[in-house]
């Protein structure tokens, strides 16, 4: 579990195919551990949004595997050597959950279709899958590559956010243009009460 509070960026090392030899991939990932603290074997980290197991770690790089189903549904597949990556340990009893309850479990990838100035912040339009389109609410919480967010305003599948400027620094999305993909990660209390109300409804 996350909070989409996202404590640095990391550098991808080498991408690979995964000797399992059935499209995952091995995935090289540098990062500072002033930031984000020690990373050991078998832990948790969501890169851009998406939940991995650290396989191994040597000094300020871990590895993990990509299976082909992240690959199906996240950014990571079009991940290469040299690009940045929003990174976060999984919470603790002593984290402070200054976002909200983020599984790391990517539910689709959108694609940023603006990007304007508004006062200092900077706001996004993105448009969502048409299947999670239900789920994405004004003012409701929604994950961008890892990053906690508040939706301004929903048109469709398509929705507002604005991002402060610390944000647009110490995170990936400062890079992000129109026509860029995005992992999205819906809120997960809205999933649980489409699945409650189909139980109502069933049961009269």
């Amino acid at each position: 579990m996350f909070t989409g509070i996202v404590q640095g960026t990391g550098l991808v090392g080498t991408v690979a195919p995964s000797p399992s030899g059935r499209g995952d991939l091995r995935l090289q990932v540098a990062f500072d551990g002033e930031r984000l603290g020690p990373i050991k074997v078998g832990d948790s980290v969501a890169v851009n949004g998406a939940c991995l197991t650290a396989s191994a770690v040597g000094g300020q790089t871990f590895v993990a595997d990509v299976s082909a189903e992240t690959i199906s549904c996240t950014t990571l597949g079009a991940l290469k050597s040299g690009m940045r990556v929003n990174l976060e340990t999984a919470v603790t009893p002593a984290t402070a959950l200054g976002g909200h309850l983020v599984s790391g479990h990517v539910d689709g990838v959108g694609e940023i279709t603006r990007r304007t100035p508004d006062a200092r912040s900077v706001r996004f339009g993105i448009r969502a899958p048409e299947t999670l389109a239900r789920y994405i609410a004004p003012k409701g919480s929604i994950t961008v590559d890892g990053v906690s967010l508040t939706v301004n305003t929903v048109s469709g599948s398509s929705f507002e956010v604005n991002i402060v400027p610390h944000t647009l620094d110490v995170t990936v999305l400062g890079n992000r243009q129109p026509g860029n993909r995005v992992n999205l990660e819906v809120d997960l209390i809205a999933r649980y009460v489409e699945r409650l109300l189909q139980y109502t409804g069933g049961a009269g």
